[in-house]
């Protein structure tokens, strides 16, 4: 069981890492340094970012239950 959640956290971890570095870059931020403010708005429509937004916090809630499952699981075994 605690196997299963450890391989299912790293999976979400690499998700969470891909989705955040999908997102565009707002400005004024460490994207700015590597050429996220040189775009204009040819990044892609709203509807894209916000299921981009969606999806990011889907996988954020997902990846953070694995860690209190986890948490539980190693806690109850010892």
């Amino acid at each position: 069981m605690v196997l299963g959640f450890s391989i299912a956290l790293i999976v979400f971890s690499l998700l969470l890492m891909l989705l955040v570095l999908m997102h565009k870059g707002k400005g004024g931020g460490l994207s700015d340094m590597f050429g996220g403010g040189m775009q204009s708005s040819v990044g892609g429509s709203s509807v894209a970012e916000r299921n981009l937004d969606r999806i990011t916090i889907v996988i954020g809630v997902l990846w953070f239950a694995c860690i209190i499952v986890l948490g539980i699981l190693m806690k109850t075994s010892s």
